[in-house]
């Protein structure tokens, strides 16, 4: 069997020859950057291959830890289950092996930013419970968060209400090197602004003559700007809804906000439309994500965004890791037992 991971095709081979060994090359066995000399114990060898396999693991338990959010809660008292339709066998193999494969173009892309000192810029609007921050999840979740920063503005600060409208978004822009993702942005304006009646009619029709200038002028400036809305529902919003109501773990994801948006679907349904006819540019246009089916929708944005940015491999030089530095007089102190968090587990 050879176990595959993502970018960079991290693999090993079991059972050749009756006993299980790694891919052997030059008198070693090479994997996940660690070597065996040939003439080490068949025990020892099986034992760092043991090692890998439970790295490799740890890796992938990290998405399925994120899966959790998918399984929904519709009765308070009976444990959360995958909804039917992902839960197949196949279905999951699928979404696994394609968001693996994504993310690893993800890594070649933020790969290429750095080298190439790209600016990207992705705008994430949509409705509430729509699936925005699973893919954002998903797309900085094994980038470096120095480079693909998420940028997740709370309500704007007294201070911050009289200053120009755009200026606290500008603070959070890219530097060459980096992409940005905004988990909604100054379209809030366009949306719940208008919809809650947070703002004047005046600041309102301001916004629609300054933000098609206001984004070209990033993109003038080489700041690559890309804009999704995610869409479901009006009954998928719902249950989606019930399931945080009903589900401890998801209940923080409710906002007062998020209650009232249930009440005024259509005024929100209104905004978008406007929205989407007035800031709808060549520069920057919008694109739609499908979000009924969240799995889906995920893979959909990403294998779109990967399609957005002109991105090439970036070749690397091998990495060595030095040998560590011994010196005879070396003395660990021991930690003091108040000191060791207790290993319950």
């Amino acid at each position: 069997m050879i176990f595959r991971q993502g970018y960079g095709q991290v693999k090993f081979r079991l059972r050749t020859g009756g006993r299980p060994v790694a891919a052997c090359g030059g008198g070693r066995a090479d994997f996940y950057g660690l070597s065996l000399m040939a003439h080490e114990s068949p025990n020892h060898e099986n034992q760092l291959i043991r090692r890998v396999h439970r790295e490799l693991i740890d890796d992938y338990d990290e998405e399925l830890e994120m899966e959790r959010e998918d399984w929904e809660r519709v009765d308070p008292h009976q444990p959360a289950r995958p909804v039917e339709e992902d839960a197949s066998h196949a279905a999951r193999n699928h979404y696994f092996r394609e968001l693996f494969r994504l993310q690893g173009e993800l890594v070649k892309m933020h790969d290429w930013i750095v080298s190439s000192g790209h600016r990207l810029v992705i705008v994430f609007e949509g409705r509430d419970a729509a699936g925005k921050g699973g893919a954002i999840k998903r797309i900085t979740q094994r980038l470096n968060p120095r480079v693909a920063r998420v940028a997740a503005l709370p309500a704007p600060s007294s201070r911050e209400k009289t200053q120009w409208y755009f200026q606290r978004y500008i603070a959070h822009l890219p530097a060459a090197g980096e992409m940005v993702l905004f988990d909604r942005s100054w379209y809030n304006r366009a949306g719940v602004e208008r919809v809650m009646g947070f703002c004047t009619d005046a600041e309102y029709e301001e916004f629609f003559r300054s933000v098609p200038e206001f984004e070209k002028m990033l993109v003038r400036s080489g700041i690559q700007v890309i804009k999704y809305w995610f869409s479901i529902p009006d009954e998928e919003q719902e249950f989606r809804f019930r399931c945080r109501i009903n589900d401890p773990l998801k209940q923080w994801k409710l906002s007062p906000m998020d209650l009232e948006s249930r009440k005024r679907w259509e005024l929100y349904t209104k905004a978008k439309e406007v929205m989407f006819d007035r800031t709808h540019i060549p520069e920057a246009p919008w694109w739609v994500v499908q979000g009924a089916d969240k799995k889906k929708g995920r893979l959909n944005c990403i294998h779109h965004l990967l399609s957005q940015v002109r991105y090439a491999e970036v070749g690397h030089l091998p990495i060595e890791l030095p040998p560590r530095v011994h010196h005879p007089d070396y003395r660990r102190e021991p930690v003091r037992p108040e000191m060791i968090v207790p290993e319950i587990y």
